[in-house]
């Protein structure tokens, strides 16, 4: 492993690309430590260390912490992660969309494009709910904001600089993805995600000795290295459905006859589904939020059982609404109908099955069986936190969460898995032996 990591930056043009993507990453933590225009950083500090909870806890994974302290990324790349599964979403319901991903990498460009876009109407949106919040001292939760004001000013001008600036730093951190992707190595906004959720889990860690002493930490420490082990297993698991191309002839040459495979992973839709059931269950903590001076009933309910997260009505729901994203997301993004046309267009087929509706209805079958597992995978990874909550009494950003164990082990490896192509194409040996 050290020999590979010597042979990554002997090579020139290989270390100038890693060296590239720590100087972007260090950019990035500085910027997420930047206080926005017009915040009180000790009231804001203040604040935080005695708040009891907030609804925004999967926001401020994304941001690394910086959204809670109002920084200039305060938003960090989640605008960016919800205007991609919103436009892939679209690609299947809107046909022009769908035409223009068929169109290849011109197409692709246009909906990159829209993409970005969204990203700046989701981040004014989400900027201006943040500052609102802020301003009215409910961003925080047990922070009295007639003592502790996190605005200096809760002027109009000071309103407007504040959006103004985190809908800019939404721009800059979609700008440092980029550039990563074309000049680095890896995916850009993956490695961002993955800057982010590191950067808070030291803290998160230590929260746990300090509040619950070395033992509890040891048996953390041990919990959490079986979790990753799991996880690694899991995401490098897969299914893979042999496909043999009989030969043909073009021209004067002879074709095909080769045998390969489609690998179907266990975990096929990712973090997505995990992502989607945490923005869908904040939304009615947030609108409470806004009602909490009314003291409505159903505001009141909400509170009690859908803000902390560590009653068993919200991780029923939690768990529900994860398998069925899964579900979901995995039709949306893998069509047997399609592969199945395509194979029968190259002359594919599966040994024992013949080409086209028969092929299409076994893929569907096993794809069927092989998302359950990985649903339920996903719905007791996420529900870690939450049942360590309940047990030691941890803080809702348990370091070994399943949200950031799945974003780190899964960008990782695939990082990892990109450097050591790159190593093999220079004739050195990777990190897997």
């Amino acid at each position: 492993m050290l020999g590979a990591y010597v042979n990554a930056f002997r090579t020139p043009d290989l270390r100038k690309k890693l060296l590239f993507v720590l100087f972007i990453i260090v950019l990035f933590r500085a910027g997420s430590q930047i206080p926005a225009p017009g915040v009180n950083v000790s009231n804001v500090h203040q604040c935080i260390q005695g708040a009891t909870g907030s609804v925004y806890n999967l926001i401020n994974v994304f941001s690394g912490g910086a959204l809670l302290q109002l920084t200039i990324f305060a938003l960090g790349i989640m605008p960016y992660i919800t205007a991609s599964i919103i436009l892939q979403l679209l690609v299947v319901v809107i046909p022009r969309l769908e035409a223009l991903k068929k169109e290849g990498q011109a197409g692709q460009t246009k909906i990159t494009q829209y993409t970005r876009y969204l990203t700046l109407g989701l981040a004014l949106l989400q900027a201006t709910g943040i500052v609102a919040l802020a301003r009215s001292g409910r961003l925080l939760s047990g922070c009295d904001n007639s003592r502790y004001p996190l605005l200096y000013n809760d002027n109009t001008s000071t309103f407007l600089v504040m959006v103004i600036t985190m809908v800019a730093g939404t721009a800059v951190i979609m700008w440092f993805g980029e550039l990563i992707t074309d000049r680095g190595i890896g995916n850009g906004m993956s490695i961002l995600i993955f800057t982010q959720v590191v950067a808070r889990f030291p803290t998160s860690l230590w929260s746990v000795q300090k509040s619950k002493g070395w033992w509890t930490f040891a048996v953390v420490i041990a919990i959490g290295l079986v979790i990753i082990a799991a996880v690694i297993f899991i995401e490098q698991a897969q299914r893979r459905i042999p496909v043999q191309y009989a030969r043909r002839m073009v021209g004067r040459k002879m074709f095909g006859g080769s045998s390969t495979y489609i690998p179907l992973k266990v975990n096929q839709a990712g973090v997505i589904p995990v992502i989607f059931a945490s923005s869908l269950l904040y939304l009615p903590a947030m609108v409470s939020q806004f009602n909490q001076t009314g003291g409505s009933g159903w505001a009141v309910w909400i509170q009690r059982y859908f803000v902390r997260g560590d009653h068993p009505l919200y991780m029923i729901s939690f768990f529900a609404l994860i398998v069925f994203f899964t579900y979901f997301y995995v039709s949306i993004t893998f069509n047997p109908e399609e592969v199945a046309d395509n194979m029968k267009k190259y002359g594919g087929f599966i040994p024992g099955i013949r080409a086209g509706k028969p092929t299409e209805d076994y893929l569907s079958y096993v794809l069927s069986r092989i998302t359950l597992p990985g649903a339920l995978y996903l719905g007791l990874i996420a529900l870690i936190p939450l049942i360590a909550f309940v047990l030691i009494g941890a803080d809702q950003n348990f370091p070994f969460g399943g949200t950031s164990i799945l974003i780190m082990v899964g960008v990782a490896l695939d990082t990892v898995k990109q450097i050591e192509s790159q190593l093999q194409q220079r004739n050195y040996e990777g990190f897997l032996r």
